[in-house]
């Protein structure tokens, strides 16, 4: 027996922790590597199925390659003198012969095409739009070479706004892991009190988001998932965030055994046993959450699903080995200086305490009131503008290809540079040209008269496979709102004139997007809905309570999306935001938030067991104040951190999930679910009853965490 002791140990978790040790550095160096196999054009992730696609697939017909059209403008303060035009001139040879430098170039660029006031010249250099990563630098290096005295210039247009927004993912693999670390390590040093545990419980997340990673490389390149970088980031945020509030679930649970087991593995023994289950069920609701993505049109939705699930998934395993090993090794010592002594009696958190008594006294008060003020917030949200963001929107600080994007907008249609694409059979295109024209909003129609060649208005274009390609040049900017309901007016105006015409284009994959994205929180949102009661259901083996869970983090995340529409506006300077916002947002809310409330209602189920349903909820709500309210924080804080990339789309989501995890910690697990379950009483745990336990244990008073 003391043999047996002695490998249980030391032995056993000391292979368990240089195990992931060791495995960390090969693993680091694959995972580094991710950012390798990203896709972050909107056209790879829509269904073959969308004209935008089918568009795209015929255009290879017309030109050598596909490309990216980068759009250069220079603009004076007044008309621009022969000497200035010239310059522009030699300007874009040197731009040219940059892009052709880097290999870069995927056709012949536009000569300077002068604006009517004569106060502006662009020209349009086509780009490969397989350049994937490399797009950003190829644009900066442009950007050094195009300036004119007298004039302000511009890289713009969709590869100069694209790069912008590529190249607000440049801070994934450090700004914004090094602000999830840091915030989180804050807070656990000020939960922990101590100089070591915080470090363990940040490193088993660092492992895990380590692991992650490179399991998510090697998927991403057998082509089984897609990558980009905004589904990169989520998943980074996720598994730190995860991985810590299951650390801190086992931390609370194992310091409480110290204090009634004499050894620390019999402690780790029973404190593994008694987390278990909340862990894994509330790994398990997230990673199905999530996994529902996949029923998704949009492939960077479906990528999202497997690399997060993944990462929960690492989350949880290191949880509940690495960190129980370095845990077991350290003993008591892993809480210095309060180290939680055998016999000790457990300190009372009185704040959750005189909450949970609150609770008691007038439960149908404090639910009237919590649930009243979550409709208040929710009535408004309706009013979130989710029509679509623009690209050149969508990067904070104004960068060159929106400021380009407007002196454009000043001396030219808008979208010059970016015409939406009109695929039509040969025998109608006059007619379809027509009717094109006459769409409001849209500034011209030109036929292209062969592959990769400059369209000219009066020629003939050229024909291949019996269809010709025309190029319908938007009054307004390609990424923009007004553009898509051009396009949408267009796809109609053509089919009048012949239903085989087809429309795409950038507006057209934009507009595509959204549509699908729309249909994917029609199909999505019910889906998760079920597979969440359904786990619920077989966590508590009841109906009712599952019931109850669902509805109030519902209610919840409608509340989070009211105040989202009140509050973007004056505090990131738009309201405008898109259904892919939505979507991801509530996966997360809601997998996330029915986290606490499995945390509160295992331990709610199991004081019953001993104190009565009205009783036991009371006490659960008392008990895991502390360890539900820091995981809270946590999480809220880690994805908080999206906010110090310039990307709105991830600042949104950041303040989504956010304030929606701290509403659900702080308003409904502390507020809304104790008091429906103890003005319920047993009819929760309906059709069954939670066994009781004829005496309670004194010596296995659980201590708050």
């Amino acid at each position: 027996m003391p043999r047996r002791t002695t490998l249980l140990r030391w032995l056993l978790p000391a292979l368990v922790a240089v195990l992931w040790l060791g495995l960390a550095a090969p693993l680091g160096a694959i995972g580094g590597k991710l950012t390798e196999v990203q896709e972050n054009d909107n056209a790879a992730f829509l269904p073959d199925s969308a004209e935008s696609t089918r568009v795209t697939e015929l255009q290879e017909r017309f030109r050598d390659q596909e490309a990216i059209p980068v759009v250069l403008v220079w603009e004076g303060d007044g008309p621009l003198d022969p000497a200035t035009q010239q310059a522009v001139g030699e300007a874009l040879a040197e731009v040219t012969a940059v892009a052709e430098e880097a290999d870069a170039l995927a056709g012949e660029p536009s000569p300077p095409i002068p604006s009517e006031d004569g106060e502006a010249v662009q020209a349009v250099v086509p780009l490969r739009a397989d350049l994937g990563e490399a797009l950003p630098e190829v644009v900066q290096d442009m950007r050094a070479v195009d300036d004119v005295e007298g004039t302000t210039a511009y890289v713009t247009g969709p590869g100069g706004v694209f790069a912008d927004f590529a190249d607000g993912f440049s801070g994934i693999d450090g700004l914004l892991l090094l602000a999830a670390f840091g915030v989180v390590l804050l807070i656990l040093l000020v939960v922990y009190r101590s100089p070591l545990l915080p470090f363990l419980v940040i490193g088993t997340a660092g492992l895990a988001l380590t692991a992650g990673q490179a399991v998510s490389y090697l998927l991403a390149r057998e082509g089984i998932i897609t990558v980009n970088g905004q589904s990169q980031g989520i998943a980074s945020i996720l598994v730190v965030g995860a991985a810590t509030d299951y650390g801190l679930l086992l931390v609370a649970r194992y310091r409480e055994e110290l204090r009634v087991e004499r050894s620390p593995v019999a402690a780790m023994r029973v404190a593994l046993r008694r987390s278990v289950e909340p862990i894994l069920a509330s790994g398990a609701t997230v990673v199905l959450g999530v996994l529902c993505l996949l029923f998704s049109d949009l492939a960077s939705n479906r990528g999202l699903g497997p690399i997060s699930a993944v990462n929960v998934v690492l989350a949880m395993v290191a949880s509940l080995t690495f960190l129980p090993a370095v845990l077991v090794l350290l003993g008591r010592a892993a809480f210095w200086p309060f180290r939680p002594r055998y016999g000790s009696e457990p300190k009372r958190d009185g704040g959750w305490q005189r909450t949970a008594d609150a609770v008691g006294r007038r439960p149908g008060r404090v639910l009237a009131i919590s649930v009243a003020a979550l409709l208040a917030a929710a009535v408004f949200a309706p009013t979130f503008q989710a029509d679509g963001l623009p690209l050149s929107e969508a990067v904070r600080g104004n960068p060159e290809g929106a400021q380009g994007q407007e002196a454009l907008a000043r001396h030219f249609d808008a979208g010059s540079g970016s015409p939406a694409v009109v695929v039509t059979p040969a025998d109608t295109w006059p007619d379809v040209a027509a009717a094109a024209a006459a769409v409001p909003g849209v500034a011209g129609v030109t036929p292209v008269t062969g592959p990769d060649g400059p369209p000219t208005p009066d020629a003939q274009p050229v024909e291949v496979d019996g269809l010709v390609q025309l190029d319908a040049t938007l009054a307004d900017a390609a990424d923009s709102i007004a553009a898509e309901r051009t396009v949408a007016d267009l796809r109609e105006a053509v089919r009048d004139a012949d239903p085989d015409a087809l429309v795409g284009g950038t507006t057209a994959t934009n507009l595509d997007t959204l549509d699908t994205s729309a249909r994917d929180l029609r199909v999505i949102v019910p889906l998760v809905l079920l597979v969440i009661t359904v786990v619920l259901a077989l966590l508590l083996r009841a109906i009712v309570a599952p019931l109850v869970l669902l509805g109030t983090v519902v209610l919840s995340f409608a509340a989070t999306i009211g105040v989202s529409a009140l509050v973007f506006e004056p505090l990131l300077g738009t309201a405008d935001s898109d259904p892919t916002i939505i979507l991801i947002g509530f996966v997360f809310l809601v997998a996330l938030g029915i986290d606490y409330n499995i945390f509160l209602m295992t331990r709610a189920r199991e004081e019953s067991q001993r104190h009565g349903t009205e009783q036991g909820v009371l006490r659960a709500l008392a008990v895991t104040g502390g360890v539900i309210t820091s995981a809270g924080l946590v999480l809220a804080a880690t994805f908080g951190a999206l906010a110090v990339l310039p990307l709105l789309i991830l600042v949104q989501l950041a303040f989504i999930v956010g304030f929606g995890v701290l509403l659900d910690t702080f308003v409904v697990r502390t507020l809304v679910v104790p008091s429906a379950v103890y003005l319920l009483g047993d009819r929760t745990w309906w059709p069954g009853r939670p066994a009781r336990r004829p005496e309670p244990d004194p010596e296995r008073e659980l201590e708050p965490a």
